[in-house]
């Protein structure tokens, strides 16, 4: 029998109400909608009566604050939304576990949804306009208000696998038509090159096989595009070119004869670096999840030997298409990737690129989700995960252009770290194990790397439903709990996290030689075939490899967290990938053919000339101080930032917003390392440049000043400048066979290049992603630089302004003609920097970016209050235009070296050339900017404040 209740909140969740119906009244014929309830309903089975009535009151509801019905309550409209069948739902799966505890039974099962009632003189028409709204095809769907009389989905249990006959005959014509019909991510070459092995081999290939192979070369698991030949580079620019013949001159004297590819430049300069003894702490392994570096943390006193790790992740496509699971998935994907490595996980950022999200929501592209709700709804996703899994965020940041309305940018970066002695990696052996842990395996994920190796079409919200997931948080803190277990640690010889392709990639790394047995493979409901089980990439799940001595000993450290282990193949002496189901072979395929990322491609790259990305100086201070307020990538982000938690763990050195009236954005992220036990005053950075608006211009000097950009703000907040690292994010539009498209990725990686080489700092890893495209849009040109550094806790410094009467100078480097700092005067400034930092001179430091120096003291000036009197001698240019690598400086009242602007002062106000522009006023239209959006102050009538006299 199946029983059903209905729970609303007995104040309404007023929050969530008040914004779906903000949203929905601002839908043109709309305005008729008066008001909206929001119920959540449960459906259980396999219980009794009397159970169930238990858990009316301790599970579902809580009687204090809840209304319960039996029925519906009556409303002239009302529809109700549930997920997808195979979809991870959070709410039943927490209800039936409290259930099961409450019983110590039985799991029932359990399904949820969300009734929306509402109020108002409302058509039909606009009844599918808001179900239009809320509900998201790709990952729910409008259920029925009628009770089911079963909730056990009834599935056919496949028994094989298809073998695909008269694939070994198929003509190029018959390739380009099995290519569309199975809508796969490979492109015809590659697919000649399968058929080609597979007349080696004698054989038809099984669906599974191919299934396979596109997850194993699609450019998200395999950078397809990064490692293809390039032919000839054809220059409009001489800068440019002279770049790239400093890369092959690198390249020689490395003794590199492998072919140039973007992949070889992306990594060239830290082979550089390291044979001049440059990254001496460089720790490298077949682990190559997530980057790693040696160092020495003091614990109680005494120095250890640890590993800090740490690694960028994107999540760009599911994001795109379903905000919440994207955004959620995105940081529990990049949580396993050092946690594959062994690390325990304390410090995340989020990095994001959207379009204005002020945009009517009837302005909407067709095909596309509305940019309000993918950004409050992607950052509800990523809170959410981050916050339950007790994750710090410790920065948070959101960039908008115009560009990424082809497709949003979704990035979690994260750090993490481990006593070396935890860390005991081999090399694997025939005989070993492999042990799957956490999660089980669904239907969803399924296509999730091919999918996001597409660029975005307007049918994608149809059609793209399986390939993303919801996260279990809870689940893969388990995971965390385990692998910082010395004894399960100590036991891994090699591991391998479940993301993108499923077992197909995370168990086919491990080892040369593999056989699987997919029907060990736990699932989450009956009904996946051999396929599936291959390629989904359901979330928090481990692979990991032990000695067989050692197998049951893990699985029973795993199972007292609660974690399912169960060994699912075995290492073998042939280099194969096997797989066998329902007492079948159904892979079947050499290593070497896997490891070839198929068929051999080449371009020729024609990149253009840059344009000047100098800024427009503002007419007048006043003007020029507002526009910067109310720039969408200058105001404030409280509001996005609040919503995730940046104290858990209590190793958080400097909080988002510092000042007593926290407003005064921190620059970097700064985390003490994490201990389980004792004290420690070392503690990991990590901070990111990017400037979209420099980058569509010339990528070239996007990516370079990106670079220093980065850098400058680790430096900015105390860190150390000789233990430095760096990892990229490239994200650029579908490069498809335009050699000009293709220009844009190797003029920002060849400058990359060149800025590591100038600063003697490496880029120890990195990800790539290139479907950043919509019908005619495309993302602009993206790479993101992330710094990271140690150092030590006590010696880091704030950026908003301590006191009144200080002098405040601006330290810059001098600047070549194209904008670029002069690299030996950029160092000279960094060490003036730090050396003011270390002695105490400095008392809060600014690293300038995009808004400029002006930019740099509002935000300081927000923090405490506090205004600056400006030099006569300051001009708008200096403190309007671009000044990267530069610094803004409070000291105690010594003289710095560099360009006095101003003196701090008691009133909050700016003071130009006789001119006063009251910081209140700048202050409202800063933090109302985004206010509908991400709300961050209560809303109450205000007087109206000048902004300037």
């Amino acid at each position: 029998m199946v029983y059903r209740i209905y729970v609303e909140k007995k104040s309404g969740p007023a929050h969530e109400i008040q914004g779906l119906l903000h949203d929905l009244r601002a839908i043109p014929g709309l305005e008729s909608l008066e008001s909206l309830r929001i119920l959540n309903r449960y459906d259980v089975e396999n219980i009794s009566e009397e159970l169930f009535a238990r858990a009316i009151g301790t599970v579902f509801s809580e009687p204090q604050l809840d209304y319960v019905y039996t029925d519906l309550p009556a409303g002239k409209a009302m529809f109700a939304v549930e997920y997808l069948p195979g979809q991870f739902d959070q709410r039943a799966d927490s209800a039936s576990q409290c259930i099961q505890l409450l019983s110590m039974g039985d799991r029932p099962l359990v399904r949820s949804a969300k009734v929306y009632l509402l109020s108002g003189d409302l058509m039909q028409e606009q009844l599918e306009k808001i179900k239009a709204y809320v509900i998201n095809p790709v990952e729910s769907r409008e259920a029925s208000l009628d009770l089911s009389k079963i909730l056990q989905m009834q599935v056919e249990v496949p028994t094989s696998v298809p073998i695909l006959k008269g694939f070994l005959d198929l003509d190029p014509c018959g390739l380009k038509r099995f290519l569309s019909t199975y809508e796969l991510a490979m492109d015809v070459e590659d697919l000649a090159f399968c058929q080609t092995y597979f007349q080696q081999e004698g054989r038809n290939p099984t669906m599974t096989e191919i299934r396979m192979i596109d997850t194993y070369w699609s450019d998200h698991c395999r950078h397809t595009t990064f490692s293809t030949t390039i032919d000839t580079v054809i220059f409009e620019d001489d800068v440019l070119e002279k770049a790239f013949e400093t890369y092959l001159e690198t390249r020689k004297a490395l003794g590199r004869t492998k072919p140039i590819n973007f992949m070889d430049i992306a990594t060239l300069a830290g082979k550089y670096l390291k044979q001049q003894g440059k990254l001496d702490k460089l720790d490298e392994s077949e682990e190559i999840n997530a980057c790693t570096v040696k160092m020495k943390v003091t614990v109680n006193g005494q120095e250890e030997d640890w590993l800090l790790l740490f690694k960028n992740e994107t999540h760009n496509h599911p994001t795109e298409i379903e905000p919440f699971g994207g955004a959620a998935t995105c940081i529990g994907g990049a949580i396993r990737d050092p946690l594959s490595g062994r690390a325990y996980v304390y410090g995340a950022m989020r990095v994001t690129g959207a379009a204005d999200p002020l945009t009517p929501i009837e302005n909407t592209l067709p095909g596309k989700l509305p940019q309000k709700k993918i950004v409050t709804t992607a950052a509800a996703g990523y809170s959410s995960y981050g916050n339950q899994i007790g994750l710090a965020t410790g920065q948070v940041d959101e960039i908008y252009h115009p560009g990424y309305a082809a497709k949003r940018m979704e990035i979690g970066a994260v750090i993490g770290a481990v006593p070396q002695k935890n860390v005991c990696r081999q090399t694997p052996a025939a005989g070993d194990v492999i042990i799957l842990v956490g999660g089980r395996t669904g239907r969803d994920g399924c296509g999730g790397a091919t999918g996001s190796s597409k660029s975005h079409t307007a049918s994608s919200l149809e059609t793209c439903g399986a390939e993303v997931q919801k996260g279990n948080a809870p689940e893969e803190r388990k995971l965390q709990r385990l692998f910082r277990n010395p004894a399960a640690s100590r036991m891994i010889k090699r591991c391998n996290d479940f993301g993108a392709g499923g077992v197909s990639v995370a168990i086919g790394e491990l080892a040369d030689g593999v056989e699987i047995d997919l029907n060990a493979v736990p699932k989450k409901y009956e009904g996946l075939d051999g396929t599936e089980l291959a390629i989904s990439e359901s979330q928090e799940r481990m692979a990991v490899l032990v000695a067989a001595t050692n197998q049951d000993a893990f699985i029973a450290l795993a199972n007292e967290e609660n974690l399912e282990a169960t060994p699912v193949a075995t290492v073998t002496k042939t280099p194969r990938l096997v797989m066998h189901w329902n007492g079948k072979k159904i892979v079947d395929i050499s290593r070497a053919f896997l490891n070839s990322n198929g068929a051999e491609k080449h371009i020729t790259i024609t990149p253009e000339k840059p344009l000047s990305f100098a800024k427009a100086i503002p007419s007048t201070f006043a003007e020029g101080m507002m526009e910067l307020a109310t720039d969408l990538n200058v105001c404030s982000k409280r509001g996005l930032a609040e919503r995730f938690d940046s104290t858990i763990g209590a190793g958080t050195v400097l909080m988002p917003f510092g000042g007593k009236y926290q407003l005064t954005p921190t620059q970097s992220m700064v985390h003490k390392i994490s201990l389980e036990k004792g004290q420690t005053d070392t503690c990991s950075f990590m901070a990111y440049g990017y400037n979209p608006f420099i980058a569509e211009k010339s990528p070239y000097h996007g990516a370079y000043l990106a670079v220093v950009e980065s850098v400058s703000k680790i430096i900015a907040q105390g860190g150390n400048r000789n233990e430095l690292y760096l990892t990229f994010q490239e994200y650029f539009e579908k490069p498809l066979r335009d050699g000009k498209r293709w220009g844009k990725p190797l003029a920002a990686l060849l400058w990359g290049f060149i800025a590591q080489k100038d600063l003697s700092i490496g880029a120890i890893g990195g990800k790539d992603s290139m479907s950043g495209s919509f019908e005619d849009l495309d993302v602009p040109p993206t790479l993101v630089s992330f710094a990271v550094s140690v150092g030590k806790a006590s010696k880091v410094i704030s950026g908003e302004f301590k006191e009144a009467s200080h002098p405040v100078y601006w330290v810059k480097p001098t600047y070549q003609e194209d904008g670029l700092p002069h690299i030996e005067s950029l160092e000279k400034v960094y060490a003036v920097i730090s050396d003011a930092i270390d002695k105490g001179i400095a008392k809060a430091v600014w690293s300038v970016g995009y808004g400029g120096v002006a930019e740099g003291l509002l935000k300081m000036s927000l923090g405490n209050g506090l205004g600056v009197a400006l030099q006569e001698d300051v001009t708008r240019e200096d403190l309007f235009s671009y000044a990267y690598g530069s610094f803004i400086v409070e000291t105690n009242g010594e003289a710095l070296e560099g360009v006095l602007l101003g003196t701090t002062d008691q009133a909050p106000v700016f003071i130009y050339r006789q001119q006063k522009i009251y910081l209140d006023g700048i202050k409202k239209a800063y933090e109302g900017k985004l206010e509908s959006v991400f709300p961050c102050n209560s809303v109450q009538s205000q007087p109206s404040i000048p902004v300037y006299a």
